[in-house]
């Protein structure tokens, strides 16, 4: 079961998680992993181009977020997951859109993680450098072998679904200490 669905479209995100809980049910594990951002400096990148990255970075972590976060209110917890990349750490040059995106992203599930910790939500952000294999093959100009293996990314997240509450993580392996 799929739900193709433009996340830049908040009505769109609403109607894929309707589809999604008539299939299987409330949510209770979110991986927020789209990523649109374009590879140009400040002088080259139009104010479209800016917001689209935001659209679908920011906003639309924030609305799939939201859609999530409520069943796991309304449930037993939860786990919502962040790819992030370095940009989100520190702006790479030459992807002001890009960066700037990544950065909100970060913003949102730094503060997400406090705000929802308490609740029994886990919110984890994690940086990936480098471009996971798509489900279509490499690149007609790259090897295989220049690829992130997605069966390994999608290991390491779910490590953080089922880890312990005492060792949750946030951003950079830094733990965080609920009181």
């Amino acid at each position: 079961m799929s739900a193709p669905t433009d996340i830049a479209d908040p009505e769109a995100v609403h109607e894929a998680f309707a589809t999604v809980r008539d299939s299987f049910g409330p949510v209770d594990v979110l991986v927020n992993h789209a990523s649109a951002g374009s590879w140009k400096g400040l002088m080259d990148t139009s104010v479209a181009e800016l917001e689209r990255a935001w659209a679908v970075n920011g906003r639309g972590a924030f609305v799939c977020s939201q859609e999530a976060v409520g069943d796991m209110l309304d449930g037993d917890g939860g786990t919502v997951i962040f790819t992030g990349a370095t940009s989100a750490v520190r702006g790479r040059g030459g992807a002001v859109g890009f960066s700037a995106a990544k950065f909100a992203a970060r913003g949102i599930a730094e503060d997400m993680a406090r705000d929802l910790g308490p609740a029994g939500i886990h919110v984890a952000h994690v940086v990936i450098d480098g471009q996971i294999l798509p489900a279509d093959g490499p690149a007609p100009d790259r090897d295989r072998e220049t690829y992130l293996d997605p069966d390994e990314v999608a290991e390491s997240y779910w490590h953080l679904v089922e880890q312990d509450r005492s060792a949750w993580t946030l951003a950079f392996g830094r733990t965080t200490v609920l009181a």
